[in-house]
């Protein structure tokens, strides 16, 4: 146990001082640790993913001595081998993985429909063994791994390497790397549509967002097919292939990818990345002091959370607005989260590094935003971000037979006759009104609602229209165009009696502003 730990140590040490010396780049959000496993020998491993829960790789090591020799590896030619996983995440001892799909050419990675009936893998080119061609099979009925009608697929070009297949968790799309004719340069990733019948659709590019001028290789997907895995030698590199993630939209776009950062990645090459649940999977590397060539290594995660803070504020008079309802949505206009700002207007959401973000705000009396912002940093942070909100203006419409100038609810401290400060630019809006129309009088009505003694209530009503009045006189409104009256529980909105809800309590408790004739 104590040499394992310190070969972690010295790999972390190795990996995260080598990158440093010829990047800036740091863990970029992603919290990595990364221990070697027991499978590795002094040949080469590389993960494959997962089939009926045992992980797949392919190996180089010799079986038997009489093992051809790939003159372009000095090393066998690879085969697939299965791997039990117990509840640790530890992989048992190697065995081969199927006597049909081995065979004297070298085998690699292949990937498996979502019912486990299908397989797509690849093997080399028997006159050139760097060279791969993208086969599918399928799994015979009742059987225990006997995989029939082998063949060749359509996609297959002369003189062109297909590799690293990867289906998706729904099982509509087969994502792989290629060196066709028009790559951006070297081996680039594509996307084929899977058909109903397995059969796969044209290849397609997945554009300059991912690829690069160097090669990029190796997809994969998160388990909910939101995020795309990949190697690569460009973008924002430490050295060698690199493992990165880019978010896939609804749309099918990709973002900028992320470099999954140094406490994975390192200036040798990193490969293979599988994810077996959300925060825990596997990784293959190059990186010193391993068995062999190319060894597996597992890799848990945490997550780095962030928040965005700010307040809500009026445009005009920067008046605070408690009780503005925010709803946080990603790019795909998903919900994520929401929330009520405080008394004091301020807010606080939690977010993810490097992702597109929309605040989405409603509050009676103001126009709807729509504020979009990208989380860019990569360290445990918090955003800072003040919205300014327009009002709307008020409405001049019927009401119960009465001509009333319409608006949002006037608020008041807790049982007493102050305005909150939030509902000085509602009634600036009737001051608005008043002034364009300086033959207008208005007739300021207060309700409460049921709760508590109707005596008090009553009395608190009328002392509430006295304190609009008041702020309408001082707003420079003459006292003759104004009268008022409190009218307590005696008319309410909504007849609830002695079963109103939170709601029907809240629409009681009202000023009206009705028109004189």
């Amino acid at each position: 146990m104590k040499t394992k730990f310190c070969l972690f140590i010295f790999l972390t040490c190795a990996m995260f001082c080598q990158g440093q010396s010829s990047t800036k780049i740091g863990p970029n959000s992603f919290k990595f640790e990364v221990l070697p496993t027991s499978t590795n020998t002094r040949y080469t491993e590389i993960g494959s993913g997962f089939f009926r829960n045992k992980f797949i790789m392919v190996s180089s090591k010799k079986i038997g001595g009489l093992a051809k020799i790939d003159l372009n590896t000095n090393e066998a030619y690879k085969e697939l081998f299965c791997l039990d996983i117990d509840d640790n995440g530890a992989l048992s001892r190697p065995l081969l993985f199927s006597r049909l799909l081995n065979t004297s050419s070298s085998e690699d990675q292949l990937s498996f429909s979502p019912d486990e009936h299908t397989v797509y893998y690849t093997r080399s080119n028997k006159q050139n063994s760097l060279e791969y061609k993208l086969y599918k099979a399928s799994l015979e009925e009742n059987s225990q791994g006997n995989w029939i009608n082998q063949n060749l697929t359509s996609i297959n070009k002369p003189d062109v390497s297909i590799e690293n297949p990867f289906v998706n968790h729904a099982g509509d799309k087969l994502y792989f790397s290629a060196n066709f004719p028009d790559t951006h340069g070297g081996f680039d990733l594509y996307v084929s549509k899977i058909n109903p019948d397995g059969t796969l659709g044209q290849p397609e590019n997945l554009g300059k967002t991912i690829n690069t001028e160097l090669d990029d290789k190796y997809p994969s997907l998160s388990i909910d097919d939101k995020y795309l895995f990949f190697s690569s030698k460009g973008h924002d590199n430490i050295g060698g292939f690199d493992v990165f993630r880019s978010k896939i939209s609804s749309e099918n776009d990709y973002q900028a990818p992320v470099n999954l950062g140094s406490s994975l990645n390192t200036v040798y090459d990193e490969i293979a990345y599988f994810l077996a649940a959300r925060h825990k999977g596997y990784l293959t590397s190059n990186r010193p002091n391993g068995k062999g060539r190319y060894d597996i290594y597992t890799a848990t995660s945490e997550d780095v959370y962030q928040s965005i803070v700010g307040r809500v504020v009026d445009l005009k008079t920067q008046i605070k607005l408690p009780n503005t309802l925010l709803v946080l949505k990603d790019e795909d206009d998903k919900e994520i989260a929401r929330t009520m700002t405080k008394e004091d207007g301020s807010y606080s959401l939690s977010v993810l590094p490097f992702e597109s973000y929309t605040l989405n705000t409603h509050k009676d009396g103001f126009k709807d935003a729509s504020i979009p912002f990208f989380t860019n940093r990569g360290n445990e942070t918090t955003y800072r971000k003040n919205i300014e909100l327009l009002t709307t203006e008020p409405v001049i419409e019927k009401v119960d037979n009465e001509l009333r100038i319409v608006l949002e609810n006037i608020y008041f401290d807790f049982n007493k006759w102050n305005i909150k400060e939030e509902s000085f630019i509602s009634l600036n809006k009737i001051v608005k009104v008043l002034d364009e129309n300086p033959d207008m009088k208005l007739a300021i009505n207060a309700h409460t609602d049921n709760k508590g003694r109707a005596s008090y209530n009553m009395g608190l009503s009328e002392k509430r229209a006295a304190s609009t009045v008041k702020y309408l006189i001082k707003k420079g409104i003459p006292k003759s165009r104004l009268q008022f009256k409190g009218f307590g529980e005696t008319k309410p909105l909504i007849d609830c009696k002695n079963n109103c809800s939170a709601k029907d309590l809240q629409a009681n408790r009202r000023v009206e502003f009705v028109i004189q004739e």
